[in-house]
């Protein structure tokens, strides 16, 4: 199957009005991408946060008219609100498997394997951990994850309860489990993380050992080791909450910290955490220490 794909250009104020009109004019799906390769790394919760120069991408069925979808949009909004305007047809394809031609199998600490379906690999003394791309963040391949496996990796968890608070995709949960962890309890706000946990769970046959959770229904315990890979405002916000999770003598991880913002998440958590030195990758940090 084909589509009509419409694009056009604006800025951050116009661009939710202009993705509403696109949708009140039949369009099938409309989504913004960046149009000058301006980083947005973190918006509030709840928040959809987009970019001072815009594109609003909508795609359309084959009997709509694009120039009458063009003649209202110009009708409607201001000609000087909208650049480079453009029209073209595209066709249909299995959009998860053509990212996963960028999505190859990832080595953590000469331990542990993370990869997509009829990619595993299997060598002695390590595990592999089966990820394909889905409904919620996490497949190891951006910084703020791998730091985390690498941590995981890295250490013997043996017979260690863990909790992955923020979980995502669950991959943390479910690395930490096939690394030997006891039992790992997943928290997220979103219940479409809860989904992929519990779907990337039984895809790797550790279902029963990892419990999942919204955090209305999650009832706070210490854990052997605490993974928060979320964003430095909500670890800031959360630091005594998330710190209470860590059993004394414990380990805290914390992820999705860019460089600059570090030192204000250490001093968030100083009060209950004694802290390794960061480990950065890219532009990304990782902290990780223990429980006083």
């Amino acid at each position: 199957m084909a589509w009509h794909q419409i694009s056009v250009i604006t800025n951050e104020d116009l661009a939710p009005r202009l993705a509403d009109f696109f949708d009140n004019l039949g369009a099938v799906s409309v989504t913004y991408m960046d149009a000058e390769d301006e980083p947005v790394y973190e918006p509030a919760i709840g928040e959809t946060k987009i970019w001072s120069n815009t594109e609003v991408i909508a795609l359309y069925e084959l009997d709509a008219d694009p120039t009458l979808v063009k003649a209202l949009t110009y009708a409607q909004f201001k000609p000087e609100q909208l650049r480079n305007w453009r029209h073209e047809e595209v066709a249909d394809q299995e959009w998860e498997r053509a990212w996963m031609e960028y999505y190859k199998p990832m080595k953590f600490a000469d331990k542990l394997w993370v990869c997509p379906t009829d990619q595993e690999q299997y060598e002695p003394g390590t595990v592999c951990l089966t990820l394909d791309p889905g409904l919620a963040f996490g497949t190891g391949t951006h910084p703020t994850t791998a730091l985390c496996l690498e941590w995981l990796a890295s250490h013997d968890l043996t017979g260690k309860t863990v909790i992955d608070y923020g979980c995502g995709s669950g991959i943390l949960a479910v690395a930490a489990i096939l690394l030997g962890a006891k039992e790992a309890h997943a928290v997220d706000i979103d219940p479409q993380a809860i989904t992929a946990t519990q779907s990337n769970a039984l895809k790797n046959k550790v279902q029963d050992k990892i419990a999942c959770y919204l955090p209305e229904q999650f009832t706070p315990f210490q854990a052997d080791i605490v993974l928060a890979n979320i964003l430095a405002k909500p670890l800031i916000d959360m630091a005594e909450q998330i710190s209470n999770l860590v059993a004394p003598g414990s380990h805290l991880v914390l992820s999705g910290i860019l460089h600059e913002q570090a030192e204000s998440v250490m001093n968030a958590y100083r009060p209950y955490i004694t802290f390794n030195a960061p480990v950065q990758q890219e532009d990304w940090i990782r902290l990780d220490g223990i429980k006083r």
